[in-house]
């Protein structure tokens, strides 16, 4: 069967089984070039490898974002698809693929890597290389996910207490009672608490830490959101405040053993799992040792229900968009502030003075 192109020249397509279906694909053909959707099949002749180039190339997102990209894209989706031609590529074959991935990675990673191809061959649709993308309504089961655990007030106060030093102290008992991330804490800087006013801002501009390729660099916190301000409870303050006098000099708020910036994986080998995980020479028993340092933020989370705070104001603190309807009608009022602090307090009044 041959049809002619929109730049005259002549094409030709074999393998059907019947006259009947070579004149059903002509008509096909002669239909989408009329409604402007025939898609050119030399275009498809790309491979996944070339418009992965371009598509990075033009693709703007956050470096922490890129990294990720860059991870998926070099270990498990061009290995296998680089040299593909991207009309060559078909449902039965991605979904053989993330089988073999589940081999090695957990399912919500296969998830993310599928998401990212998936990204990838609808822009190439968009852009006229493919007719449709394969990836389109493919179901891959994500799995349940477990629920993350969460700590008790006098469960925090013992993780601190375990700290070697009263800075790592203050950071666990911040991170519960603000429950601000990781990137956030561990960028903290001095100019941005202000003790007076009792609060702290996160910078749209550099107010998160992140780990790109092994290294460490300030930028904007995850999302739009995550630009907030964080009220701190009045012993949280004062906690701060003697963190601050035991480091007059010092530009952020939590340090590293040598006063450089926090690294993740170093803290949590050093201090979050030694912590957790207990030393019976010490007459430590395990405390959650499942639980990610993350999970104080779950943790805040689940105090502010316990306590009521509205649902408008637990997105605020936590820096996450309160969407729909409720998110334009609602707003956060200062009583509404100041009885999340007198529960955060009380908690802390509680518990906290229990800490070593």
């Amino acid at each position: 069967m041959r049809y002619r192109l929109s730049d005259g020249s002549l094409r030709s397509e074999t393998g059907f089984a019947t006259r009947g279906d070579a004149e059903d694909r002509a008509a096909d053909i002669e239909s989408d070039q009329r409604r402007g959707r025939f898609v050119d099949p030399r275009l498809a002749q790309t491979s996944v490898g070339e418009w992965v180039t371009q598509w990075v190339d033009a693709h703007d997102v956050s470096g922490v974002t890129e990294a990720t990209y860059d991870s998926h894209l070099r270990n498990h989706i061009l290995p296998r698809f680089a040299a593909t031609e991207l009309g060559e590529l078909s449902r039965m074959t991605i979904k053989a693929w993330a089988k073999t991935l589940r081999r090695s990675l957990s399912d919500r990673s296969v998830a993310d890597v599928v998401g990212l191809l998936s990204m990838i061959l609808g822009e190439a649709v968009d852009e006229g290389l493919i007719g449709s993308n394969p990836c389109r309504k493919l179901r891959l089961n994500a799995g349940d996910q477990p629920e993350r655990p969460h700590a008790d007030a006098d469960e925090v106060t013992a993780i601190a207490g375990r700290m070697t030093s009263p800075a790592n102290a203050a950071l666990v008992v911040t991170a519960a009672y603000t429950g601000m991330r990781w990137g956030e804490l561990a960028g903290l800087q001095w100019d941005r608490v202000d003790l007076d006013k009792q609060e702290i801002r996160i910078d749209a501009k550099d107010g998160a830490l992140h780990e790109l390729r092994g290294r460490l660099e300030l930028g904007p916190p995850k999302t739009p959101a995550s630009v907030r301000t964080v009220h701190l409870p009045t012993f949280l303050t004062e906690l701060l405040a003697e963190h601050r006098c035991d480091t007059p000099a010092r530009k952020f708020v939590f340090t590293g053993i040598d006063g450089g910036l926090h690294r993740r994986s170093n803290f949590r080998r050093r201090f979050w799992l030694p912590a957790l995980h207990g030393d019976t020479t010490l007459g430590w028993t395990p405390i959650k040792p499942h639980m990610h340092f993350h999970d104080l933020r779950h943790t805040h989370k689940t105090w502010l229900i316990e306590d009521h705070v509205p649902e408008v104001l637990q997105h605020k603190r936590i820096g996450h968009k309160f969407r729909g309807v409720m998110g334009v009608y609602s707003h956060v009022t200062r009583p509404m502030i100041d009885t999340m602090l007198q529960g955060l307090q009380a908690r802390w009044e509680q518990y906290g003075s229990r800490m070593a």
